[in-house]
């Protein structure tokens, strides 16, 4: 079923929308808002010369963010990745304390919060030591990708960062120009979309999936295979990333990606870039952005396809 189909279906004979799952239960389909920050990068370090990352910013610009979140009683909060940095040279202890600092930060949300794993979260620290200083809402314990609902909405997170022959990374074995997203991750990507295959899909991720001719270092290795998965499931509406700083906006076969602008780039609260993302009950998409993050419409009908 392609996207314009389900919009159709889940209108006409949805109502005012209530979606039926898997076992008979029914979600109504409820406007939902979330909050969005991408690649704090924090660390106590200085900003290189020459260097836009102004690593030691990020607690402050996300403490800034946390309180638009609160007072805008966003539902659920999510960062996209590269959440924290390390030192050069880097120590281990140290970047774990970078992690607890940012991640305590981070519970000042009132609400569900949740984390995208992004190729920094790798650095001087394993994938699984990064998973056991988070923690996501609704989740003994942190998972690298997962799903979970809400508002009558399915969010699904993914973690692109393995290397093309399917080697995770770990303690700062990798190159953020080779990511992939492996075979039982794809599987399970497949069988989790066809599972809650009649509420509306969000994907959230590190790295791009909306590949453009000509510049391939953001993009996922794998990213047709990717995409074809979501669109053959007919209800993904859009895919969130971080990872290119510089921030985009593209559609490809009717599903929309969205690519924020990264926090750790420019000094001062100023340059800091965060956004709201309202979905409503129609599935009209809305971003307000603070800073440098622009507010737009993101539907369907005013961005041409790819």
């Amino acid at each position: 079923m392609k996207r314009k189909e389900f919009l159709q279906l889940t209108t006409v004979f949805m109502g005012g929308i209530t979606l039926n799952c898997i076992g008979g239960q029914k979600h109504q389909l409820q406007t939902v808002k979330i909050g969005l920050i991408t690649d704090l990068h924090y660390a106590n370090r200085i900003t290189p010369q020459g260097s836009t990352r102004y690593y030691r910013e990020s607690i402050n610009k996300l403490s800034e963010c946390i309180a638009v979140m609160n007072e805008h009683r966003v539902h659920f909060f999510i960062q996209l990745g590269d959440f924290k940095d390390q030192d050069d040279p880097p120590r281990e202890e140290d970047t774990l304390t970078y992690l607890t600092e940012i991640e305590t930060e981070f519970h000042r949300f009132n609400g569900p919060i949740y984390h995208v794993l992004g190729n920094h979260d790798h650095d001087s620290i394993s994938k699984q030591q990064f998973l056991d200083h988070i923690s996501n809402e609704g989740f003994e314990k942190a998972l690298n990708f997962y799903s979970f609902d809400t508002h009558g909405f399915h969010c699904i997170v993914l973690d692109a960062n393995f290397t093309s022959e399917g080697t995770g990374y770990n303690r700062g074995n990798f190159n953020w120009k080779d990511t992939y997203i492996p075979d039982n991750q794809l599987k399970w990507l497949k069988s989790d979309l066809h599972d809650h295959r009649d509420k509306p899909a969000i994907i959230f991720i590190h790295q791009r999936l909306d590949e453009l001719d000509g510049e391939k270092d953001h993009f996922v290795k794998n990213a047709q295979a990717v995409r074809s998965i979501l669109e053959e499931s007919g209800n993904v509406i859009l895919v969130l990333q971080g990872h290119d700083h510089r921030g985009d906006l593209n559609q490809i076969n009717h599903i929309v990606y969205y690519t924020l602008k990264a926090a750790v780039e420019g000094s001062g609260l100023v340059n800091n870039n965060y956004a709201i993302l309202e979905i409503n009950q129609e599935l009209e998409m809305r971003i307000t952005g603070f800073r440098n993050t622009e507010s737009k419409n993101i539907s369907s009908e005013n961005i041409p396809d790819m």
